[in-house]
């Protein structure tokens, strides 16, 4: 089980050279896992939200000896809320809920890192995947949404999938 290529290159160039020593982690809207599996493998302590049990429940059994790394929680990830929970990195990855930016924000420590990537309005051109505007961000509204972080990477494009893809750091 792969993680998406993003997830690799933002590691190498951004999170691996920011803490030499894993830290922690939260994949929000992760799904069955497999990009916290990923940072699990790489030392990591992780917590993974995702609103389907089947889903939980699939990360747990696709974790197998990175289990004891992952915190499971099913919950809305619509409803996140940071709370005195503070992360060294934090995923998001094909969601998209605009309400929870500024709590994505409040759940960073400072230093902290969050990669986030995501459809584009351009998406739709290509035939597949989500089409309504809910789901689709407007050019360069990650930039917007997380202006107060300092953008360590920031791209749109529309190869195989219409996507925003960004990296930025909490100070």
């Amino acid at each position: 089980m792969q993680p998406d290529p993003f997830l690799p290159y933002a590691y190498e160039q951004f999170i691996k050279p920011a803490f030499p020593n894993p830290g922690t982690a939260m994949d929000l809207a992760g799904g069955i896992g497999r990009h916290a599996i990923w940072l699990a493998r790489h030392g990591w302590q992780v917590t993974l939200v995702d609103i389907s049990e089947v889903a939980i429940a699939k990360a747990q059994e696709n974790a197998e000896a990175y289990r004891n790394r992952i915190t499971f929680q099913c919950a809305d990830a619509a409803q996140f809320k940071a709370g005195r929970s503070k992360y060294d990195v934090l995923l998001v990855f094909f969601y998209l809920e605009r309400k929870v930016f500024p709590e994505l924000i409040n759940a960073l420590r400072p230093g902290g890192v969050l990669i986030y990537k995501t459809y584009t309005e351009l998406q739709p051109r290509l035939g597949k995947g989500p089409t309504h505007p809910m789901h689709l961000l407007k050019q360069n509204e990650l930039l917007r949404a997380f202006s107060q972080l300092n953008v360590l990477h920031y791209e749109e494009t529309i190869r195989d999938r219409g996507v925003a893809q960004l990296v930025a750091r909490k100070s």
